[in-house]
């Protein structure tokens, strides 16, 4: 039987735990900073010598971690990519900026684990030598904020940040930041224009790629409040042990936010791919399985912005054969493992670790609707088809859930959404035409019945033309009104 494998939230969630920094001290916090700081350079049979950074930052490339904040990008890859060489200062972002609909995980760490979070951000500024951070946090997260400025305030007083952190001459700041509440602001590049004050327009990459030109023009690090988290317990146990949890390049542990029509919504945190879509909906040990007398409808399985899965869909998954050879296989949409790749080849992505269930009795034009005005309210409206789409297809969508839609919206809600993919600066334009895309094409026959009806309704009601009204013919006799 499947269960949770907890390594971020082992603490989190044990009678008596706090967020406190006395408490994480009590439970070993900060010890892998400890020992970290205290590493010597190391010698290769060749002669050359590698800094305690660089060991730290192979053994994230080691892990195979994987960014746990949407894109699931390499974090050692990421690493390896800052400019180093420019002699700028290179800045460390913590994007605390959770605002995927459907995502609770990363403020489960933030309010019951805060120090963790910091251990695993100062670990990382370490490894790659950053003097200055910030911590940038969703403007809605008031307590989450609250909680944070405390516990820097506590590292501070404890020589755990600042200038000589615990006499190890390595001096380091991180500065807390929140947001206003846009989730256009969970994109690294508009994360960073709003941090230096603009408006949170996302920039062109190239060639502002955050690695060579981010905070400032300078070399930066964006990484997620997860990712961060995983990082100390990288540097705690090894990348090669790391990566022995999980499977082969989905490694480590993953938080899942699970919602919807299921009896035991919550955060699980299991290990990425041991365990199946179907088995985190259905087990026990995690959602316990659909309300009495429900039948599965559909599931989005990584936030609102994934492509969504239609219940009974099989799907065609590369797996080694038994000569070690990939090879297609077919598997229900219940039997895909949970993982980035296994999501990816079905077509929809495990995003930002949040899936939400629907039954039989889920109106989908309704919840497709709900989610097209979530995204044209959040447009950051830099872009012509993302700022004009979005809202076209919201406006579609309201006139078929108010009685006023017509059979060819359908078509015309794929037309847009197909003119907004490809075409906008950031990843908001997929973030908005793919679940029109995806809830239109498997669900089409709702939408176009739902068009139908509203026709044959009005068609009911018209108004046909019959002999000219009195008051027509006295205005026609008033020579005042001519």
């Amino acid at each position: 039987m499947p269960s949770e494998y907890r390594l971020i939230l082992k603490h989190a969630d044990q009678p008596g735990y706090t967020p406190d920094l006395a408490c994480y001290l009590r439970h070993g916090g900060y010890e892998v900073l400890k020992k970290a700081l205290a590493l010597p350079p190391k010698e290769l049979s060749d002669g050359k010598k590698i800094s305690p950074q660089e060991q730290i930052r192979d053994e994230v490339l080691k892990s195979g971690l994987r960014g746990r904040g949407g894109a699931g990008f390499s974090c050692g890859l990421k690493w390896s990519f800052v400019d180093r060489k420019s002699g700028k200062p290179i800045y460390l972002i913590c994007n605390a900026d959770e605002s995927e609909p459907g995502t609770f995980k990363d403020r489960q760490i933030i309010h019951k684990d805060p120090h963790q979070l910091l251990e695993g951000m100062i670990l990382s500024c370490w490894a790659n030598d950053v003097r200055l951070a910030y911590l940038y946090i969703r403007g809605e997260f008031v307590e989450g904020a609250r909680i944070l400025k405390r516990a820097l305030d506590e590292a501070r007083a404890k020589n755990l940040l600042g200038k000589n952190i615990l006499g190890s001459g390595y001096d380091l700041e991180v500065w807390l930041h929140r947001g206003a509440g846009a989730y256009i602001c969970g994109e690294e590049t508009g994360l960073i224009e709003s941090l230096e004050g603009k408006r949170a327009y996302p920039r062109i990459k190239p060639p502002y790629f955050p690695a060579v030109l981010g905070l400032y023009l300078c070399p930066t690090i964006v990484n997620n409040v997860e990712t961060l988290c995983a990082v100390k317990h990288i540097v705690s146990m090894g990348g090669a042990e790391y990566a022995k949890l999980g499977t082969p390049n989905n490694t480590g542990t993953r938080i899942v936010s699970l919602s919807g029509h299921i009896k035991k919504p919550g955060y699980y945190e299991v290990e990425v791919g041991k365990v199946t879509l179907g088995e985190l909906i259905n087990d026990p040990n995690f959602g316990g399985g659909l309300r009495a007398g429900r039948q599965l409808k559909a599931v989005i399985p990584g936030g609102s912005s994934a492509k969504v899965f239609k219940a009974g869909e099989k799907f065609k998954l590369k797996r080694k054969g038994p000569d070690g050879q990939p090879a297609a296989v077919e598997v229900d949409l219940l039997d895909v493992p949970y993982d980035f790749d296994s999501l990816a080849q079905a077509g929809s992505m495990s995003g930002s670790g949040a899936i939400i269930v629907m039954d039989d009795s889920t109106d989908i034009v309704e919840a497709l609707t709900n989610i097209a005005e979530f995204y044209a309210h959040e447009s950051c409206g830099q872009c012509t088809p993302c700022r004009e789409g979005s809202l076209w297809m919201s406006k579609a969508l309201h006139r078929l859930t108010h009685g006023q839609g017509r059979r060819q919206d359908a078509d015309y809600l794929l037309h847009i959404a197909k003119n907004i993919q490809g075409r906008t600066i950031c990843a908001f334009g997929e973030a908005c035409a793919w679940p029109v895309l995806s809830f239109v094409n498997k669900f089409k026959d709702e939408f176009e019945a739902r068009g139908a009806a509203d026709e044959a309704r009005q068609s009911l009601v018209e108004v046909r033309p019959g002999p000219a009204p009195t008051g027509e013919m006295k205005i026609a006799a008033n020579p005042g009104l001519r």
